[in-house]
């Protein structure tokens, strides 16, 4: 195997251009070509950063591809995975992995199959915040975690997203768009989940899109945009989830987790940054110092000021595990599992019933500021 693993990215939407940006700051890959439903993009984005506007078909079955980043629409993340998977081509694709269990499985079926490697973001829970959290964790600070909240709410993105369209149907939703970064930081901070229970609803059967260039646009609402859910793990702590496009305005910490111990307050798990703050017994809550993590350090605008961006660092973990012959954090059995527990969550939600999982996972390995250091350039 070469030093240097070749990625072909399929997919030249809006998210492309964070991958194209970002990945030149880890070793071991380099996008050497791209590709899109609609060529003109694809070679817009080929011309902006330097590399190859290739045909599909081409990119498949070219060999100095060795992994497709899969950036599609997310009804569509299956059916290319499996597609790259086919031609031998390792596989890392945005979140959602597929909109069903029955389709990641059935992609897990065909990875092993194949013999290549197919991991998934979200990958910001290996943010230098997230880590640290898992270390005090790790360390016992909290003691047992036994119970926790989530929260990620808004009022979705027809004000400014060019087309917000599938964010509202089947595979979109707040439970599959913004949930995998909230699912896969608890499963790093906790382990994975036993049952989960859900009540879910929509405010409005349509949206009014209100961003350019299609502002006035009526959408219909095909997917549940107000979903609570509780999460039961296997080593016994419940956490409330909730996920709502139909709230303007709330004052819930994103991510509290509540210990024998102690209680850790979580930053979004949307960011790989953030303030971290823990109360221990008998004490009030303090913020957390001291770390020195290479994912934490503010890198990209934001705002009025920098903020932690490291997209692409799961790709990059999953490259050098290929390399080095372990498991990858992003693994496809965490984000199947992960998978699992959002479509539980969705058919909790219709049913009304408590869902068991069909599958499980490990945690994933923590990344430590070392280890997190030997995956950049």
């Amino acid at each position: 195997m070469t030093d240097t693993l070749g990625v072909g990215v399929i997919g030249c939407g809006n998210i492309s251009t964070a991958y194209f940006r970002l990945a030149p700051l880890f070793a071991g890959m380099e996008i050497r070509a791209c590709t899109d439903l609609n060529m003109d993009a694809a070679r817009a984005q080929a011309a902006k950063f330097d590399v190859d506007a290739r045909e599909i078909g081409d990119l498949l079955k070219s060999d100095d591809i060795d992994v497709v980043v899969n950036l599609t629409i997310p009804d569509a993340h299956s059916a290319v995975s499996c597609q790259a998977i086919q031609a031998g081509k390792h596989v890392y694709s945005e979140k959602p992995l597929a909109l069903t269990l029955r389709d990641g499985v059935e992609m897990q079926r065909l990875a092993r199959e194949h013999g290549v490697s197919v991991g998934c973001a979200p990958d910001t829970f290996l943010g230098g915040a997230h880590q640290h959290a898992r270390h005090l964790i790790d360390a016992g600070e909290i003691g047992r975690i036994v119970a926790g909240t989530a929260h990620v709410m808004s009022h979705g993105m027809e004000h400014w997203h060019p087309n917000p369209d599938f964010f509202f149907r089947v595979g979109g939703g707040p439970v599959l768009d913004i949930g995998p970064y909230y699912v896969a930081n608890l499963i790093n901070l906790i382990g994975p989940i036993k049952r989960v229970a859900a009540l879910s609803s929509s405010a409005t059967p349509t949206r009014t899109i209100t961003s350019q260039p299609r502002a006035g646009d009526v959408i219909p609402v095909e997917t549940p945009t107000n979903v609570h859910a509780l999460l039961e793990f296997e080593q016994g702590a419940t956490v409330t989830l909730s996920t709502s496009w139909d709230v303007w305005a709330h004052d819930h910490g994103r991510m509290e987790l509540y210990g024998t111990e102690g209680s850790l307050f979580v930053p979004d798990p949307n960011f790989f940054g953030g303030d971290l703050r823990m109360a221990k017994r008998d004490a009030g809550v303090m913020p957390v110092t001291g770390w020195h993590h290479p994912l934490s350090v503010p890198n990209d605008p934001h705002g009025e000021g920098m903020m932690a961006n490291y997209r692409t660092v799961g790709l990059a973990d999953m490259v050098a595990a290929i390399r080095d012959g372990r498991d990858a954090r992003c693994s496809i059995d965490r984000t199947l599992h992960a998978l699992d527990a959002m479509a539980s969550i969705l058919m909790s939600g219709e049913t009304g019933q408590f869902v068991d999982l069909t599958t499980t996972c490990s945690r994933p390995e923590p990344l430590d500021p070392a280890s997190a250091s030997a995956l950049m350039r």
